[in-house]
């Protein structure tokens, strides 16, 4: 019998099981978004956010992540989100959004927003939609 995603895997918000290594790897090399962030950029990243990991079951070790960069009252920007190669294809990616989302409700946050070039799938199974109203949005690029 295979096991579902739900049976493999468990996603938890607490950091203290975070492979911060992993995620450094994972995001510096393997993204479009953070190529080449250093360590030291992804560690104070971790710490001053909400981090979602998904752990496989049987082995212990960190197979997903998603971060939130939140007030925890207000507003929250969801970002970070990647699922390890070997995981993909399972509704991993999904379950890290839907986890974020249905706890960052329970703060009552009212706008919850990402930006994404290739999953847009992904997040509108989460509720995720275009905005409304995009020419009302600004942006201010350091680098």
């Amino acid at each position: 019998m295979t096991e579902t995603p739900q049976e493999r895997y468990e996603i938890s918000p607490d950091p203290a099981r975070l492979d911060a290594a992993r995620i450094h790897n994972w995001l510096s090399t393997d993204t479009y978004w953070a190529k080449g962030r250093t360590r030291e950029h992804q560690d104070r990243a971790i710490a001053g956010s909400l981090n979602f990991g998904a752990y496989d079951l049987a082995s212990g070790e960190q197979a997903g992540y998603a971060r939130v960069v939140s007030d925890l009252a207000t507003f929250a920007w969801l970002c970070d989100v990647y699922v390890d190669p070997a995981a993909r294809g399972q509704g991993l990616g999904g379950r890290l959004v839907a986890a974020a989302r249905d706890q960052l409700r329970t703060y009552g946050v009212r706008r919850f927003l990402l930006a994404t070039a290739d999953a847009h799938d992904v997040y509108a199974k989460a509720g995720f939609r275009p905005l409304d109203n995009p020419d009302q949005w600004m942006c201010l690029r350091f680098a």
